[in-house]
C-alpha cells in the first residue's frame, strides 16, 4: 500500500468530520493500526479540528451579551415596531454556527475517542485469546509427548495394590529402565491430609532396601496426577507411603498406601 497516497487522498479528513460509511470508516481504523504514520495523521487532523473549535468559538465573559447590546444601543437607535429598519441577526446567527460547528467536531472528537477505545480493548482480547490459544497448545503438546512416553516398547508398568492402611487405594507405576525413569500415576490415592504428602519408593526385596524416588507434592491440585520420577535403581518394587512435608529419609511402612512387585 501506498502510505503517502491515501494521506494525500483526503480521506482521513473526511473519517474525522464523519462523513464516511461503515464500511470506509472500518477501512481507515484497519490502517491505522497497521500503519503508524496514517495513525499519526489522523491525531494531526483531530488536533487541527480542535484547534480550529477553539478559534471559531472564544470563550466570552459573563456580562458579554449584555456589553454587546449596549453597543448596539448607541449605534443602532431603538426604532419603532412600523420602522422598516432591520435588526443585525446575521450577527448572532454568525455566533450560532460557530457554536454549532463547535458542538459538531466536539461530537465527532468524542465519537472518534470512544472508537479508538473499542479498538484497542479489542486488540487486547485478540492478545488475551492468542495467549490461551498457545498455552492450550503447549497443554496439547505436553500431553501426547506423556502419552508416546507410557506407550513407549521399553516401559514396564507397575500396578500398586491398596495396602491396610488404605485398602481401595491404588496406582500405577510405567518403569523405563533404559531412561531410567518412573511416571507414577496416582490418580488412585487420596488426598493426602494437611501437613503430608506421599513419598515414592524403589524396593529391592532381598534384603529389604528402599530408595526415595521422591515426592508426590500438590497432589490435591494436580488435574492429570502424573508424576515423572527418575530412577538409576534395580527395582524390584514401587510403593508409596504418606510422609510429612518435605519427605521422610525412610519409609513409614504403617502409612504404606500402596505396593506393587515388579513382573508380578
Amino acid at each position: 500500500m501506498e502510505v503517502e497516497k491515501y494521506i494525500a487522498s483526503g480521506i482521513l479528513e473526511l473519517y474525522v468530520a464523519g462523513a464516511l460509511s461503515p464500511e470506509q470508516n472500518l477501512e481507515v481504523q484497519h490502517y491505522a493500526i497497521e500503519y503508524p504514520e496514517i495513525k499519526k495523521e489522523i491525531e494531526a487532523i483531530e488536533a487541527a479540528m480542535l484547534k480550529l473549535t477553539k478559534a471559531a468559538s472564544p470563550k466570552m465573559p459573563e456580562n458579554a451579551f449584555s456589553k454587546i447590546k449596549a453597543e448596539l444601543d448607541d449605534v443602532i437607535p431603538f426604532m419603532p415596531a412600523s420602522s422598516e429598519k432591520k435588526t443585525p441577526w446575521g450577527s448572532y446567527l454568525g455566533w450560532a454556527a460557530a457554536v454549532l460547528f463547535a458542538a459538531g467536531t466536539l461530537w465527532m472528537y468524542l465519537q472518534n475517542t470512544s472508537l479508538k477505545s473499542e479498538i484497542e480493548i479489542t486488540n487486547q482480547e485478540i492478545e488475551s485469546l492468542e495467549e490461551i490459544i498457545s498455552n492450550t497448545r503447549d497443554e496439547v503438546a505436553d500431553k501426547e509427548n506423556l502419552l508416546q512416553e507410557l506407550r513407549d516398547r521399553n516401559v514396564t508398568v507397575v500396578a500398586l495394590g491398596g495396602q491396610t492402611v488404605s485398602p481401595n487405594s491404588y496406582a500405577k507405576a510405567y518403569w523405563n529402565r533404559e531412561e531410567q525413569k518412573v511416571i507414577i500415576d496416582a490418580q488412585g490415592l487420596p488426598d493426602p491430609p494437611p501437613g503430608f504428602t506421599y513419598q515414592v519408593w524403589s524396593l529391592e526385596l532381598e534384603p529389604l532396601t528402599p530408595t526415595s524416588l521422591g515426592l508426590l507434592d500438590d497432589l490435591a491440585s494436580d488435574d492429570t496426577k502424573l508424576y515423572t520420577l527418575e530412577n538409576p535403581n534395580a527395582s524390584e518394587a514401587f510403593g508409596i507411603t504418606l510422609e510429612p512435608e518435605g519427605g521422610s529419609e525412610t519409609p513409614t511402612l504403617e502409612q504404606l498406601y500402596t505396593l506393587g512387585a515388579v513382573g508380578a
